[in-house]
């Protein structure tokens, strides 16, 4: 029987008589590439249960299709190892699909327009969040006021954040209920952004000010969370995302868990718990064990400091268009020496640790520390991560590799900020930020992912960046500082073989060889032999997780 689907891809389904321990699965005449050194390219692949069990040539695989095997003709399509996203707030992200989106809000008139809509689609009472603004895209680039949204709505209490997460603005109604006036002042590791003249709260908070809100917003039911993990579970499999390597909070562990207990999972989550509750993870393993291939404790996440478009990532000089201000350090820095203690506490439980730092001043306070924590407990393979490594004075690139502090970044950042962020620091240090280039000829491992939901998921455009460095607003068509650009091949294995690397998951998942885990997606496109500007017109055809397809078109 041939079944054909969109866009002409065939499906065959098998009719050969054979012996036992045929395959489940099989995918053959196609262009695959297996992310090994000794093989990387092969044209068939057969699956059994949730595993890989050949990869070769067409006729090499041929003997392994039975009467109830899936035989999936690739018409020369191109077959990658499942997408990895290395840093994904996910829950968050299936959230913010089902809430008010405002990423691409032009300006100030439509970014009230949106959330006047969403307050007349909700009863009066609930509460508006999401958002995702961006006022970067906007004419002046002037931050919002709860005076533009209090027209709209005076019945509803709203807390919509910027992408970056850094930084959120609420309406005169949402200050109320969080008790903020012009008394309240900045809470550590914070700022609540007031007006010159008065002194009154604009709305705008920053960071730990955001907590302020935080805390009175009533907390999504068992059901919403549900909702949300099915809506960001889609979208994966929509993108080729197979794994994720999360930053969890508890209430979303007891989600995961749930739907994991159910074998409802088609997407494998590796789960990041705050360091701030370092405790809680150890015990839990000590208590259950880590998990298994489909979710499972990988670690923790930490702070030092904010974002580069909220002002508050911490740099050694001030910013050029906020000289009064050099960023924040993350109040989880407060007091001073408690990151320190906490990692190397961690560390010695086995705790695989990894921190968030943006500014070129955190990027060396995190680094220090890692260094003082090897010293301080001897050396062994603990795969330390800097999640972001944004922003990075020339002399601490080589300490990455030295140090073996995996860089964990974010493509796409790069050609959003990019927009931007000469204004904010400068073009000589902007030279070194986003340093793909760099970080991978002084040898260090070089991972991506996305950020979700403050970048796009999809890793198709996190590969166009860090290959292009094409900004966003198509300012730079040869790429916003070209020499960090890298290949697509570099770009690829960070987003599959690195991170399987960075989740001490290199022996499950990755790369395409028999024994490995049968995650795998099917492109539209060869994004090897394309020009890289068309990359995002390469579309998923199929994502595969464990053997099982769980997105086809």
């Amino acid at each position: 029987m041939v079944k054909i689907l969109g866009a002409g891809l065939i499906v065959v389904m098998g009719v050969m008589q054979g012996a036992q321990q045929k395959a489940d699965l099989v995918l053959f005449n196609g262009v695959i590439w297996t992310g090994t050194r000794q093989h990387p390219m092969a044209e068939a692949i057969a699956v059994r249960g949730e595993r890989i069990v050949a990869v070769g040539e067409n006729e090499e695989v041929q003997s392994l299709i039975g009467p109830r095997t899936r035989v999936v003709d690739l018409q020369g399509r191109l077959v990658l190892p499942g997408f990895i996203d290395n840093h994904t707030h996910f829950i968050s992200g299936g959230f913010q699909l089902l809430s008010v989106d405002l990423r691409d809000a032009r300006d100030e008139k439509e970014f009230a327009r949106r959330i006047g809509e969403k307050a007349r689609s909700l009863p009066e009472g609930r509460w508006i969040t999401g958002g995702s603004w961006d006022h970067e895209r906007w004419p002046g680039a002037a931050l919002p006021r709860k005076e533009l949204i209090d027209p709209v709505t005076p019945h509803h209490p709203v807390f919509v954040t910027r992408l970056d997460g850094h930084m959120g603005l609420a309406n005169s109604l949402a200050l109320k209920l969080a008790g903020i006036t012009k008394e309240t002042p900045d809470p550590p590791g914070g700022r609540i952004v007031r007006d010159p003249q008065t002194g009154e709260p604009t709305g705008i908070l920053k960071d730990a000010a955001m907590n302020l809100v935080r805390r009175v917003i009533p907390p999504p039911t068992p059901a919403e969370m549900d909702e949300a993990l099915r809506a960001a579970m889609n979208e994966a499999a929509r993108v080729g995302v197979t794994s994720i390597q999360d930053i969890t909070t508890w209430s979303d562990w007891a989600v995961y868990k749930r739907f994991h207990r159910r074998g409802e999972l088609t997407v494998r989550i590796t789960a990041r718990t705050p360091i701030t509750e370092w405790e809680r993870q150890r015990d839990l393993r000590q208590k259950e064990g880590p998990g298994d291939e489909w979710l499972r404790l990988g670690g923790l996440k930490g702070f030092v400091d904010g974002s580069l478009g909220s002002t508050t990532a911490l740099f050694f000089e001030p910013y050029l268009d906020a000289p009064q201000t050099s960023g924040l350090l993350h109040e989880e820095m407060l007091p001073e020496g408690i990151m320190q203690r906490r990692v190397a506490a961690a560390d010695r439980a086995g705790l695989p640790v990894s921190i968030h730092a943006i500014g070129d001043k955190a990027n060396k306070i995190l680094l220090d520390i890692y260094e003082q924590v090897i010293q301080e407990n001897g050396v062994r393979d603990r795969r330390f991560r800097i999640e972001h490594a944004q922003h990075l004075r020339p002399e601490d690139i080589p300490r990455f590799a030295q140090l073996g502090v995996i860089a964990s970044m974010q493509p796409y950042h790069a050609i959003d900020d990019g927009r931007w962020a000469e204004k904010r620091i400068g073009r000589e240090r902007c030279r070194t930020t986003y340093a793909f280039r760099s970080l991978l000829d002084a040898g260090a491992v070089l991972t991506f992912g996305s950020d979700w939901p403050v970048a796009p998921l999809d890793p198709l455009l996190g590969i166009y960046a860090a290959v292009t460095r094409r900004t966003i607003d198509g300012a730079h068509p040869r790429g916003w500082f070209p020499e960090q650009r890298i290949t697509v091949e570099e770009a690829v294995r960070a987003y599959t073989v690195n991170n399987a690397y960075a989740e001490f998951a290199e022996k499950e998942k990755g790369s395409l060889e028999p024994g490995k885990l049968a995650d795998m997606v099917v492109l539209s496109k060869d994004i090897f032999s394309i020009p890289p500007e068309q990359i995002p017109t390469a579309k998923v055809m199929m994502t595969i997780v464990g053997g099982r397809i769980v997105f086809e078109q």
